[in-house]
Order: C-alpha cells, then structure tokens, then sequence
C-alpha cells in the first residue's frame, strides 16, 4: 500500500508542479491565433500595415519577461523555497492573463501584460523541473521528469484547437478572443492553489537545516512511515549528500560554480538548450500553419495544425510511459537528433523537388511532407523534446541546482526568441534550404550527444558527484551510513531542532 499511495503521490505532485509548462506552452500558441482573428484586429486597432510587428512584439515580449526572471527567481527559490515560488508564478501569470482578458483597446495595456505573464510563466520553467527532481524516486525519475514536456505538448495542442474552435463557431466579436486568452486562467489557478496544498522540497528543507520537515516530506511523497524510511537509508543518504557537499565546498561562493566538475554542467546545460532550438521543433510550433502552407499543405494548414499538436502529445505520452526509463537520456538524444535530421532532409528534398503552389489544394507531395513533419515532431518528443528540461534538473548538486537550472532555462527563452524571429524570415527568404539547414543542426546534435552527455537513467542525486567525477564533493553513497549514522526518528527530529 505503501509503495502505490507513495507513486501516486508523486505523479500528483509532479502533474500538478507541471501545470506551469501546460500555461508556458498553451500562452505561447493561443496568442499566435488570436491574432490573426478579424474581432481582435478590430478591437485592437491592427492594420495590415502593423500587424507583422504586433505578432513579433506579442511573442517576443512574453519571451522576455521570462528570461529575466529566471534570474531574480533563482535567489527567492533558495531562500523561501520550492512551493512558494511556484505559487507566486501563477499569481504573476494570472495578473497579465487577467489583464490581457480586458478590452482595453490599447496595444501597449496589452504589451505590458504579455511581459508580466512572461514573467510568471518564466519562474515556473525555473522552479518545476528542479522541484520534480527533487520529489521524485529515482526508480520514475524520468518518467516524472519527462511530465514536463508532456504538459508541454497538451498546451500546444489545446490552444491550436481552441484556435480552430472560436474561429469556426463564433463570431466577430469580442468574446472570439477573450475565452481562447481567458481560459488560461484556469489551470493558471489550479498551480496556484494546488501548490499551497502540498509539500515543500525534502532537498530544500534538508538543505536549510529543517530536518524534521524535510524527513516529514520524503515520508508523505513515498508514502511510508519514518521507521521504513529511517532504516532504509534513503533519507541518510539525502543528508549525508548535503553535508559533504557543504563540507567540501564550505566557505566558498562564486568560486564554487567556477569548479571544473561545474563548468562542465553548466556548458552542457547551456549546450542542451541550445540544441533544443536547433532541432527547428520551436520553430515548427510557432509557425505551424505557415511551414504547413510551406509544404504544400493548401488552405488545409490550420486543421494540419491541430492534428500536429495530437500527434506531438500522443508521442509525449508514449515515451514517458514506456521509454524514458529504458532507453536512457543519452540513447535517447542521440537516436532522435539522427531521425529528426533524416526527416528534415526528406522534407527539404519534398519542397525542393515539388515546390508549392499558391492556392493549390493538398497534394500527393504535400501530404507527403506533412506525414514527415509529424514523423519529425514525433522523434523530437521521445527525445530532445523532455530529456532537457529532466536532464539539467538532476544533474547538479543541491547547492547549485537553483543557478544551473535558472542558466538553462535562460538559455532556453533567449534562444527561443532567437529562432521564433529567424524562422519566419528564413521561409520566406530561403524556403526548402531551411530544413536542410535543420537537417545539418541535428546531426550535428546526435554527435555532440554521443561525445558529451553521460547517462543519468536509475541514479539518486547524489550519485551525480561519482558519475561526473567530482573528486572535490563526490560523494560515496555506499558509505553514507559512516558519515550518517543510522538513527531513531527522535534523534532526526532533535537533530532538526539544534539545526
């Protein structure tokens, strides 16, 4: 009973934390319909002469208030912690969601409120995958980890229908385009208030010195009691981690994260999340309906659209539930980046060899094209499209996880600015060579993947240190028990008290 109550804990807690991906990505495909809706142009006062910087200005400004919150974010995670972060987030997100819901009829009311949800929607991409790792059982790690990119894709895919849905069922009016921007909301506010009701991080209290809260936390997530959890060593293990690296590390500040064990896990995050945007997969969720028109998909693109954000969840859920914990993050990564490449070179031979025409209903080559593109999206989400977010989250010690996950995702929003304002520029301008330029991108990745990333599939968060030969703060799990003896839940407890 105990091991099923503690899973389904865990699954709750991670897919609850992972409502904040769903806003992230539901947030970033809605807007790109409603603004092509005539009741919203016409509320808004947008011309055909303004509307190509409106749509850049709408994309670009969300962008921005989540990359410089990933920086503030970082700081107020460490001190006030996992939970409350994640909170506020969702009060952030909702105060711009609120905002952009008012017909204003002012461009700038709504520029500003597309950088507060950025800045809302930014601080939930920091705090959710260091707080999954950091809840889950190794055992389901990836699983749970991988739940990010899946709420990921169920945004997309929702907001492409809600798209389709008010613009075939409703009319011109206001309300066209308030209920596809107000039903953000709502799982904005179950984050909100779903956090309030859980627990905190058992790494981020054990680390801030509240033990007994911590042991509290890891008994309610796996669903145990403190003598299973005491005598199994787990929770020792937890403490003994913190307090070698506390130990090997004391006194130092910056310098820490100059360490070359932690360069080495900042480059590859930073790397990662580059290649993320390599892949051309951001690119294709953004401008769906204009790359679909771009194969040949005829005046079909928008319907195109909606099946592709099926296809992208479909092939989320089926990594997460049969793949991840048996292929590894580095098979993976490697496997996809050659598949996604083949496709895009399928692709650009297609579009080359058989351009479309203007006007022109879906062909035999177009709906050839279109069954790569989601042959294409579908590699990328059982590999380049979860494996990221989990892999920087659980590779970094506890006392810099906050830091190495807030780079990473910074890297992330600014290079998804970086691709979101290149795509359309290079489907106008060099049409099929675009995809033979993602072709190159992603066998270069499935090379990188293969000389730098090391698999992390079945090991703690302590085990990291052994994996990536830390010499400075490894620490030796086996060994746990020398440094932390084994003890009654009331020495934990007064342990925690003289803490």
């Amino acid at each position: 009973m105990g091991v099923t109550l503690g899973v389904f804990r865990a699954w709750y807690l991670v897919a609850l934390s992972c409502m904040g991906s769903f806003l992230f990505a539901y947030d970033t495909g809605v807007v790109g319909g409603v603004l092509t809706l005539q009741s919203f142009q016409d509320d808004f006062r947008i011309t055909k002469s303004n509307q190509a910087n409106v749509s850049s200005n709408a994309t670009s400004l969300l962008q921005a208030g989540a990359f410089f919150s990933c920086f503030f974010v970082w700081p107020f995670a460490a001190r006030f912690g996992r939970r409350r972060s994640i909170a506020l987030a969702s009060l952030v997100f909702c105060v711009g969601g609120i905002i952009q819901v008012i017909n204003t009829h002012s461009l700038a009311a709504f520029y500003v409120a597309r950088v507060i949800s950025g800045v809302g929607v930014g601080m939930a991409t920091v705090i959710i995958p260091m707080y999954s790792a950091e809840m889950a059982p190794k055992q389901i790690r990836g699983q749970l980890g991988s739940l990010f990119q899946f709420f990921f894709t169920l945004g997309v895919m929702t907001s492409y229908w809600v798209d389709y849905g008010v613009s075939e069922h409703l009319g011109t009016t206001t309300q066209q385009w308030q209920i596809p921007i107000g039903l953000q909301l709502v799982p904005g506010g179950i984050l909100g208030l779903g956090m309030l009701l859980t627990k905190e991080s058992t790494r981020w209290l054990a680390k801030s010195g509240r033990i007994e809260e911590a042991m509290q936390s890891l008994i309610w997530v796996r669903g145990g009691d403190s003598t299973e959890w005491l005598t199994s060593g787990r929770f020792e293990e937890i403490i003994a981690g913190i307090h070698e690296e506390e130990r090997a590390t004391e006194g130092l500040t910056w310098k820490e994260y100059l360490l070359p064990v932690n360069r080495l896990r900042f480059v590859i995050v930073v790397t990662l999340q580059i290649g993320v945007q390599l892949t051309g997969n951001t690119s294709l969720a953004y401008y769906a309906p204009q790359i679909f028109k771009a194969v040949g998909a005829g005046d079909q693109s928008l319907l195109i659209s909606g099946f592709f954000g099926v296809v992208k969840v479909v092939s989320c859920l089926f990594f997460l539930l049969f793949l991840v914990e048996r292929i590894g993050r580095r098979g993976s990564l490697i496997g996809g980046a050659f598949l996604m490449g083949a496709y895009m070179l399928i692709i650009a031979c297609l579009t080359a060899t058989h351009p479309p025409v203007a006007g022109q209903s879906l062909t035999s080559t177009g709906a050839a094209a279109v069954a790569m593109v989601y042959l294409e999206a579908m590699s990328y989400n059982i590999s380049w499209g979860p494996v990221p977010w989990l892999y920087m989250s659980e590779i970094f010690p506890t006392r810099i996880r906050e830091a190495g996950v807030a780079v990473g995702t910074a890297t992330q929003w600014l290079f998804n600015f970086v691709f979101s304002q290149i795509t359309p520029h290079a489907i106008n301008n060099i049409g099929w060579r675009t995809f033979l330029m993602f072709c190159i991108f992603n066998w270069a990745l499935a090379v990188y993947a293969w000389l730098v990333i090391k698999e992390t599939k079945g090991k703690s968060l302590e085990e990291m240190e052994v994996l990536f030969g830390s010499s400075q703060i490894a620490i030796e799990v086996e060994k746990v028990h020398e440094h932390v003896p084994n003890e009654s839940t009331q020495a934990v407890r007064e342990k925690g008290r003289a803490a």
